[in-house]
This record gives C-alpha cells, structure tokens and sequence, in this order.
C-alpha cells in the first residue's frame, strides 16, 4: 500500500492573495493531501484574526475546488511548525518563493526544520511570473492609503480588506 503524501502550506495569509492561491493551486498537485495551515502570528499584528483568515482562505479553495480530486484543508496553528506538521502526520513542507530574498529567509528555515525534524522535507515552488511581487504587507500598505488592491486578492478578499480598513 502506497502512503498518502501530506504535505503542510503554512502562512499567516494576511490577507490571502493571489499568490497565495497560485501556490496552493499548484502545491496541491504536488501532494495527495495539502493542509492550509494559517498560522497564528500574533506578533506580526494581523489585520484579520485567525479565525477570519481561516475563513477568508476555505471560501477560496471551495470556489478552486472543481470537483478535480484534489484534497484540500484548512487548518489554524498556533505552536511550532514542525509540532503541527507531525501532528497532521505531513512529510512534506510547501513554501512559495518569491525572489531571492525569500530564498535566503526559507533557506535558514528549512534547515532549521531539517535540524528538528530529518523525516519532513521542505519544497519551494517558485511563484509564478505575474504572481512573484505580491507580498501580503505591500497590499494592507496600498490598501490603507486607498489604491487599488483588485490585482492582487480575489474579489471576496479585497471586500473584506475594505471594510476592515473603514473603505468598504
């Protein structure tokens, strides 16, 4: 009996963008279980809790879910990464990769990760081209001095956005 591949996308998704969605899109072909795991991160100072990024994150991947096979699921964390990752039985960590800067940060991490847990591997995707300069504190920052953020998140989410922001 062949195992099931798990593997764990974790982020604080704040808000989910559409590069977001492109890695979960194509993460979730890489695997035969993906886990969205929306990390807590209170230090950062969130826009939307937890609750409502999980929210925000399941209504999208209902609207990509087409019926194609794919599972997928939604899950908050609030301990370490590689606590959540054996507790969901995941061998496998999926991270985008915008530029290099983000290589360097994902690099250190996935050592790190590797030193805690040798059994789990990490997998970069590279973002795609339309999708490498997303970054979720650029659009709160164009969001909050009202510019357009429609590109960069998914319909629902930029609502959600302008409401929060006191612009809905």
């Amino acid at each position: 009996m062949t195992r099931l591949r798990i593997g764990v996308y974790p982020g604080t998704f704040d808000p989910l963008t559409n590069g977001h969605m492109d890695v979960i899109s194509r993460a979730a072909h890489v695997v035969d279980r993906l886990i969205v795991a929306v990390a807590e991160n209170i230090g950062k100072e969130p826009l939307f809790s937890s609750t409502e990024r999980v929210e925000m994150v399941r209504e999208q991947i209902e609207r990509m879910e087409a019926g194609d096979g794919r599972v997928i699921e939604v899950r908050p964390f609030s301990n370490l990464l590689m606590h959540f990752v054996t507790e969901v039985g995941a061998g496998i960590i999926l991270r985008g990769l915008r530029a290099v800067s983000d290589f360097e940060y994902e690099f250190q991490m996935a050592a790190m990760n590797d030193r805690l847990n040798r059994e789990v591997e990490t997998v970069f995707l590279m973002a795609s081209e339309n999708h490498q300069f997303i970054a979720s504190r650029f659009v709160k920052e164009i969001a909050r001095l009202d510019g357009d953020i429609r590109s960069f998140v998914p319909p629902e989410v930029e609502v959600r956005v302008r409401e929060r922001l006191g612009g809905g």
